[in-house]
């Protein structure tokens, strides 16, 4: 994997996140919550499951109603429930994988917005092939079911989308999850790639701690739904902080 040399900070942060407080099911999932995502860095998310990390994410992208304020560097209030400038690629599919549709389907599916029965337009088929060549998808996977294609593929394809239009920030959820070492490699690096050619801002939720002290500019660390630590990695990732994070048991691995 590539050294990924980071890129300077040119401005205000590209998030700046004060008091957000999220409830879910009645009760508390995030609590008074505040930090500021550095314009053009990689950000990461740890924590423990349930601790909040998927719920910040899923809230930026406005899925969760909350208090508190999240003010995007673009001066917009988040009144949209998703701003254009926000990419996002989830933990999973929204739609059942198994279903018979192929990677073009997918595609001319959130493109267009509309249903694919009625057709896809030729503006949308011309975007295909360049989004998925960002990615090193090769065309040919266009009419693959997407229940064919490997985890490292259909996390590429997500990736594309979440690409399209090209976003100042861009939200992943585990994205190595379900994935071999092989292919995490390859998309940590070409998560690298595109934040040092575009500087897009980057943040991400991950449990590989390892890949993080390479990757990450900075980690932020949650535990019951609040940042108990945040830094650089080799100032966050020690193990009295991991210890706080994860417990005892993971700090002496």
């Amino acid at each position: 994997m590539p050294i990924h040399l980071p890129v300077e900070d040119t401005g205000p942060p590209t998030v700046a996140i004060r008091k957000l407080c999220v409830n879910r099911g009645g009760r508390p999932i995030l609590s008074d919550l505040s930090c500021d995502i550095p314009r053009g860095k990689i950000t990461a998310i740890v924590g423990l499951n349930g601790c909040g990390k998927s719920t910040l994410l899923r809230t930026l992208v406005g899925e969760f109603r909350y208090t508190g304020t999240i003010q995007f560097a673009c001066g917009e209030d988040h009144s949209k429930p998703r701003p254009d400038h926000v990419g996002y690629v989830p933990q999973r599919l929204s739609i059942e994988a198994s279903l018979p549709i192929t990677v073009r389907d997918l595609l001319g599916l959130t493109l267009q917005r509309w249903p694919i029965f009625f057709g896809v337009s030729s503006r949308v088929i011309r975007k295909m092939t360049p989004m998925l060549d960002r990615v090193g998808v090769p065309p040919r996977l266009l009419d693959v079911p997407i229940d064919g294609l490997s985890g490292g593929q259909l996390q590429r394809v997500m990736l594309a989308l979440a690409l399209e239009p090209k976003p100042e920030l861009l939200l992943l959820d585990e994205p190595s999850a379900g994935i071999d070492f092989k292919d995490q490699e390859s998309f940590n690096s070409l998560l690298a790639e595109i934040n040092d050619q575009s500087g897009t801002t980057i943040i991400l939720v991950s449990h590989d701690l390892n890949t993080l002290s390479r990757f990450a500019d900075r980690v932020l660390c949650l535990r019951n739904g609040r940042i108990i630590s945040e830094g650089k990695p080799a100032e966050v990732l020690t193990p009295e902080s991991i210890a706080k994070t994860f417990g005892p048991v993971l700090a002496a691995v």
